[in-house]
């Protein structure tokens, strides 16, 4: 027997034992608001006799019969007490053979966006139901050897009310009585448990055809189509409809598949690709085989901004890499997860880069991804990319900026270090050897050894089985204006063992000319040890500004010269290449985030140099940057004065400007900030409609209605909400209500919201819990937040212990007293973790530990 928390060597003894056929799945969705019903028909061979167990988390079991014979009365835990969802269905004494189990019960719908997830869409009344079974949740909907490696087909049988489609992994075959419909459908390609969908309701659909070519490849199969044919569907609720954006979501598909099926050397493998938006999504999206889920967030109802538009289009050619690199060819058990969302992460920013209209994504990814993976580098949680992942809890940890972001920066350092084309030509083999199996990383790595000839052993030992970061900083002397020597010096890797690893970098020479900074010289070359002398650059002019990772090649931090860096404070605005500023940016962040920049001079480039930065998503998120350095890492006594001011002129003047989608962007962060006079104004005409020069929808009327509730300019909130309420009937308003009822700046108001939250019997949907956690700790709430320093760490274990993972850790990080940065609160968590607690708990308020650590540490630097 097992538990929930299934061990890899658990999963490893059951593929062992056993593989699976087929399997018939029977879901019948007219059984009430709250549960359903779920009958499942497995065909399995036995390889060898022996015991095992069939995954389930049902409220209750109706009927286990294994080859015609009841074995309910044998199964443990099917005993007199009832059926226990913390374990599966005990199996024993397995002979060898062709096995057929059936298993009829009865499971709840989820409200946390894990298993079927129920939704009731207060625009209309409308249900709506979408299936999430990654990593391990296929076991809430149907009875399942739920692990990667035991792959099988399907066919599927969805009862459900007359007028509801169901979209899957496959066409729909649909026949109707008076009041239900029954839809059947065949997957008859090997998938593994974790990428079956379910999704039902009466979802609106939009269709087209995807029509292009297939490249081949030395690398490839040779009977495979070239001209070939791909159905596309979009699907979305009826209340967003009127929002969804057809043309062009199609078109990026389109140009997706265009991209894919040049490179990748494998006809795109299931028939026909669905994507289907859907309410209430804990993440970004879910690549089920042939049917995309996609959280509705992405069906933008206000206006969106570039970035917005950008993101969502990574996320749209990311879950398509899936397809091939995940669902194709899918990993034995998810020690390799990091190989499958960094593969499907850098697939995406290169396809954008190459066959999108988002042609700059790279700078982007250094901005975002980059920031996220060095963020999450230097947390006491690091671990490698490649780590271990004894069990699913452990493996519910690591979706994180390392298995996403790292992970893809060094496969982007391995294209460069192997060439584009090597590159590309070993994907193309593994997916031709691997087709609709399971790989390692052992197998990608071999493939590109064989098609780039370089030998990848010390490579991966050094990026893979590490942690940490590594340090590149330029050493040089000049005179008579010349580099007479030059080189470049590696830091050992922390947090780690101070590795020093090999880099593939590019060294860029930046200087004034004309009143702009443009580049004047470039070298690439491999680096390794402590010092790596570049000798191109000795007898060149000095430059202005000199960047040791240009092009953004390798995963590191990149420091500045003294010289460098008193450049780029006074001349980043002037910075012509968007790749090389995001680098500055990226630097100075940096270098404020490890106290080595105040963070009031971070917030003063900012507030000077932003209103000259073209490229919409990092403008994004240097403001964002700017508003933590604000809140958290600057001296207090500083920020509420000078700093204050100093940020509002900025925003607001950019919130100002003639530029509608610039100035969304200004006016999005200004609303999260502590107001000055000038800006509470501001807000005010939003809301009287008198502002010209944006478009002033729900969207921003919540924003601004929000942020005059936190600083205590609306007379009665209560009414304030309520008629804001009555304007935008939409799922999306309902959620900004909830934000704006939690911002309610008073103790008694923010101790009626916490308790809400830390109710361990709460029906909270996982969205409904996101919203009041952002009012909870809206701008201006830490004073009476306070009365709340304790409580998680009271609170913390019976939430882990009753919650799903996704609702803990979303509850536990938003009431972690980040807003209490003192010595005393450092001291309570340590005692804390001085606790016996699980492992996925103590990781987590470690982390909460940590940041707030470096903020008390980053307020002494920025005071000193």
């Amino acid at each position: 027997m097992t538990s929930i928390n299934l061990t890899r060597a658990e999963a490893e003894a059951r593929s062992t034992l056993l593989s699976v056929d087929h399997y018939e799945i029977t879901l019948d969705l007219n059984q009430g608001e709250s549960d359903f019903g779920s009958t499942t028909v497995v065909s399995f061979q036995v390889k060898e006799a022996g015991d095992t167990f069939i995954d389930l988390r049902a409220k209750r079991i109706d009927g286990v019969r294994l080859d015609g014979r009841d074995i309910r009365q044998s199964a443990v835990p099917l005993d007199s007490q009832g059926y226990d969802d913390t374990h599966g269905i005990a199996l024993q004494g397995l002979t060898p053979g062709r096995h057929t189990l059936e298993v009829v019960a009865t499971c709840p719908y989820s409200r946390t966006g894990e298993g079927l997830h129920r939704f009731v869409d207060p625009a209309d009344n409308e249900v709506y139901l979408y299936s999430q079974f990654e990593t391990a949740d296929a076991k809430r909907v149907f009875a399942c050897f739920d692990q990667p490696d035991l792959k099988a087909t399907y066919g599927l049988k969805v009862h459900t009310p007359r007028d509801w489609k169901v979209i899957s992994n496959a066409p729909q075959q649909t026949h109707f009585s008076e009041e239900h419909a029954t839809h059947t459908s065949r997957v008859d390609t090997p998938i593994s448990t974790y990428l079956v969908a379910v999704c039902a309701g009466r979802y609106t659909e939009v269709h087209d055809t995807w029509r292009g070519k297939l490249t081949h490849h030395a690398e490839t199969p040779v009977d495979q189509p070239h001209e070939l044919e791909v159905p596309l569907g979009l699907y979305v609720r009826r209340s967003l409809a009127k929002h969804l954006d057809a043309q062009r979501l199609f078109t990026e598909t389109k140009q997706g598949f265009d991209f894919f099926h040049a490179n990748f050397g494998m006809a795109y493998p299931f028939g026909k690709y669905d994507q289907v938006f859907c309410p209430e999504y804990n993440m970004g999206a879910m690549e089920n085989a042939g049917c995309v889920t996609i959280r509705d967030e992405y069906v933008f109802s206000s206006k969106a901004t570039h970035y917005k538009y950008e993101r969502r289009a990574e996320t749209i050619l990311h879950e398509l890499a899936h397809m091939w690199f995940g669902d194709l060819v899918t990993m034995e058990w998810w020690d390799d997860l990091w190989l499958n969302e960094s593969f499907a992460t850098w697939s995406a920013a290169i396809s954008q880069a190459e066959a999108t209209e988002y042609d700059t994504a790279w700078v982007t990814f250094a901005n975002v991804e980059k920031s996220w993976a060095y963020q999450q580098d230097q947390l006491p949680s690091t671990h490698p990319i490649s780590a271990d992942a004894h069990d699913i809890e452990t493996v519910e940890q690591n979706f994180d900026g390392i298995t996403y972001a790292k992970g893809a920066s060094v496969l982007k350092q391995l294209q460069a270090y192997v060439g584009r084309e090597e590159f590309l030509a070993g994907v193309r083999r593994h997916f031709a050897t691997h087709a609709w199996g399971n790989a390692t990383f052992d197998d990608l790595l071999g493939a590109l050894e064989s098609t780039s000839g370089r030998d990848l052993g010390d490579w991966a030992d050094q990026w893979l089985r590490s942690t940490g970061i590594n340090r590149l900083s330029p050493d040089f002397e000049v005179e008579g204006g010349k580099y007479t020597r030059f080189s470049i010096t590696q830091s050992g890797a922390e947090p780690g063992a101070g590795e020093l690893r090999t880099h593939r970098i590019a060294v860029g020479l930046y200087s004034l000319i004309d009143g702009r900074v443009s580049r004047t010289k470039r070298v690439e070359l491999d680096i390794e040890g402590a010092s790596t002398a570049v000798p191109e650059l000795v007898g060149i002019e000095a430059a202005d500004l000199v960047l040791v990772n240009d092009d953004d090649l390798t995963y590191c931090l990149m420091e500045l010269d003294n010289e460098s860096r008193n450049f780029v404070v006074e001349n980043i605005a002037r910075v012509e290449d968007p790749m090389a500023r995001t680098l500055c940016w990226s630097a100075a962040w940096e270098a404020t985030r490890g106290g080595h920049m105040k963070a009031r001079d971070f917030i003063s480039l900012v507030a000077r140099g932003a209103h000259a930065e073209t490229e919409h998503a990092v403008l994004e998120r240097i403001l964002n940057q700017a508003a933590q350095a604000w809140k958290s890492y600057a001296d207090p006594d500083w920020a509420e004065g000078n700093g204050r001011e100093i940020l509002n002129q900025a925003l607001l003047e950019g919130a100002r400007g003639e530029d509608s989608e610039r100035a969304l962007i200004f006016t999005q962060a200004l609303a999260k900030m502590t107001l000055t006079e000038d800006s509470l104004g501001f807000f005010r005409e939003i809301l009287a409609d008198g502002n010209s020069n944006l478009t002033v929808d729900a969207d921003l009327r919540w924003w601004a209605l929000t942020a005059l509730i936190a600083h205590d300019e609306i007379e009665d909130p209560a009414k304030a909400i309520a008629t804001e309420r009555s304007r935008d009937r939409s799922a999306s308003g309902e959620q900004a209500a909830l934000r704006a009822e939690a911002a309610i700046n008073t103790p008694e108001n923010k101790a009626k919201i916490f308790a809400e939250l830390v109710n361990l019997d709460h029906e909270l949907s996982n969205l409904a819990v996101r919203h009041k956690l952002e009012g909870l700790n809206f701008t201006g709430s830490a004073p009476h937040l306070e009365q709340f320093n304790e409580s998680v760490f009271e609170l913390a274990p019976a939430i882990w212990e009753k919650w799903s993972s996704e609702l803990a850790l979303t509850t536990l990080s938003g009431i972690y007293p980040s807003w209490d940065i003192t010595p005393r609160s450092l001291d309570s968590a340590e005692r804390f973790l001085s606790g016996q607690h699980p492992a996925g708990l103590l990781r987590l308020m470690a982390e909460e530990r940590a940041r707030v650590e470096r903020a008390l540490n980053n307020r002494v630097v920025d005071a000193a």
